[in-house]
């Protein structure tokens, strides 16, 4: 069976943790959801050996995959659960009736009960879920033979067994039975404080193993083995029924790791990650992707990591936003710290050869224009319908984009003509460097086909420059498609590692050039006459546009109104003028 390269390469360096994966299609449809006591040994057996009809199916749809890391294999089960009930996957067994695992209840009566339980609406104080179900129900046995609360599902008229056996504290005969103690310690238990319980248990195996009663010893065994499997704890779901997400990153130079583990009705139902490039302040760029993700709507609760801080976030959050410091919430979001350092992880070495293939193109480049390359500057021009043109240089330096190198440029010999655009900011850029003896590129490439690299060629011609210069020629639906060098158009094939290197160069000129030319539009359309005005600053534009109706208003003022607005003489001359 052949796999996708970077499907075997993500097999490859999956944790060996319990967690839950989701398998997708071609669609990013989950198509199944697993659990795994080892990540990396059980999404391995997919693409290895022979399988039945419908596993053979199932991995024949799978295009990618990811996963959530869990605390434990219980955990695992119960996100398992969760994640198939959200998603319904096809290749999944559906939960006939809404099944689910069992909770333990201390039922919410005068006499309560404790029981083991399937409903999800239920009236009492509720422990779970335990997907031991076996386990689940010997824990109850065990409780309801150590503390003594009722047993019968209505009260005989006398005293039964359970009550001369000092296993329940006989409500039908006594009118007035206190149970907060009891409830108070089978709470503790079931909450994970099951320390007393266990070493009386111990004590009672180790006595019997000495005395030969190996029955009774495997029969305390047995009991011990299934309070540790019932009060093991698990953040997966919790009993308060609340939505709510937590939210943690993980970050390097380069990018961030975003994970959101989703609670929905006190159940991790699902998650949402994602590693991105940044510019400039990590919190920054966190905080804007967390305001689009949640600009329609935000749970009861967002649980931020400690790797946050309460001022970045409660300005956008307000009340909603929690750090934890303790109990289940702080394990929630460790839990998520945990799969953001992963997912950060896994993707620097998923792609750590991407230098490698980025030095391959550089290579391959230079070796097509019989020139070392490493210093590339990239032109891109906007305007629409001749307003606000501009254009926009960015520098490729190294292997990497340098930022700080970025320029922008207001046109001033034109408005709609590309060609002269083009000249202009050739012009403008170099024979600026010439003048300062900076260093010139090895390449220029410009945004276009041959007009543009004519107009650009000519402008280097005449100040006496022999740079290697290219057109990132696109096809009618603004794709790439070729580099039209020395009058010849060279086609690009897109498996390439020269057309991979080119289109992110285009693709990031173009964001850069369309970025500032919206900036300038908006600009333009808050713009006014008084702009030009010499003497007029933001605050004496302010102070004559709150005070006049219309810039005619202001033509048409008074010299002794202008004046006591506080503006000097020799202004209201230039205003005079310049509104003429």
């Amino acid at each position: 069976m052949v796999i996708l390269l970077n499907l075997k390469e993500k097999i490859a360096l999956l944790p060996t943790e319990p967690g839950c994966y989701l398998m997708k299609n071609a669609l990013q449809e989950v198509i199944y959801v697993g659990k795994a006591k080892n990540l990396k040994n059980r999404v391995k057996t997919y693409f290895t050996g022979a399988h039945n009809e419908k596993t053979t199916r199932l991995v024949a749809e799978i295009s990618d995959f990811n996963y959530v890391l869990t605390n434990s294999e219980q955990e695992s089960l119960i996100l398992e659960i969760n994640m198939i009930k959200q998603h319904l996957p096809k290749y999944n067994i559906r939960l006939i009736d809404d099944k689910t695992y069992p909770y333990i209840e201390i039922t919410n009566e005068e006499h309560p009960k404790l029981q083991v339980v399937r409903q999800k609406d239920v009236k009492g104080k509720v422990f779970g879920p335990y997907p031991n179900v076996y386990g689940a129900r010997e824990t109850v046995r065990l409780l309801n033979r150590l503390y003594p609360l009722r047993k019968c599902d209505t009260l005989p008229k006398k005293a039964c067994l359970y009550y001369h056996i000092g296993q329940c504290l006989a409500p039908c005969i006594h009118p007035n039975v206190e149970y907060t103690d009891t409830i108070e310690q089978i709470t503790r238990f079931l909450k994970g404080d099951a320390k007393e319980v266990l070493n009386r248990l111990q004590t009672e195996m180790t006595k019997a193993s000495v005395d030969m009663a190996y029955e009774k010893a495997a029969e305390f065994r047995d009991m011990i083995n299934h309070i540790q499997a019932t009060t093991e704890k698990q953040i997966i779901n919790m009993n308060d029924f609340k939505d709510r997400d937590a939210i943690s990153y993980a970050f390097n130079k380069d990018d961030i790791s975003l994970q959101i583990l989703m609670m929905r009705q006190g159940k991790i139902v699902d998650h949402h990650q994602i590693v991105f490039a940044y510019v400039g302040e990590i919190m920054e760029a966190i905080l804007s992707y967390l305001l689009q993700f949640y600009e329609a709507a935000t749970p009861d609760e967002l649980l931020f990591s400690d790797r946050f801080k309460m001022e970045d976030i409660e300005p956008f959050f307000g009340k909603k936003a929690l750090i934890p410091q303790k109990g289940d919430k702080k394990k929630l979001t460790d839990l998520t710290s945990k799969n953001a350092d992963y997912d950060l992880e896994h993707h620097f070495m998923l792609y750590r050869h991407k230098d490698e293939k980025k030095q391959k193109a550089l290579d391959d480049l230079s070796e097509l224009l019989n020139t070392n390359i490493r210093h590339i500057e990239i032109f891109d021009n906007a305007q629409l319908f001749g307003t606000a043109p501009i254009s926009a240089l960015v520098v490729f330096r190294n292997g990497d984009f340098e930022k700080k190198s970025y320029r922008k440029y207001h046109s001033q010999t034109t408005t709609n003509d590309d060609y002269q655009a083009m000249k202009e900011v050739i012009y403008r850029r170099y024979q600026r460097m010439l003048v300062e003896g900076s260093d010139v590129p090895d390449l220029i490439l410009v945004d276009g086909g041959k007009g543009q690299l004519s107009a650009a060629k000519e402008t280097l011609d005449s100040l006496g420059l022999t740079i290697k210069i290219a057109g990132l020629k696109k096809n009618n639906k603004h794709a790439l498609e070729a580099l039209v060098y020395e009058n010849e158009v060279i086609p690009l094939l897109k498996q390439s590692e020269i057309y991979k290197l080119l289109l992110k160069l285009s693709e990031e000129v173009h964001r850069f050039a369309i970025d500032f030319h919206r900036s300038t539009r908006n600009k333009l359309s808050v713009s006014s006459p008084l702009d030009e005005i010499p003497g007029i600053g933001d605050t004496r534009k302010k102070a004559l546009l709150s005070h006049f109706s219309s810039i005619d208003a202001i033509k048409e003022a008074s010299e002794e109104e202008l004046l006591s607005l506080g503006i000097p003489k020799a202004v209201i001359q230039k205003i005079k003028e310049g509104l003429s």
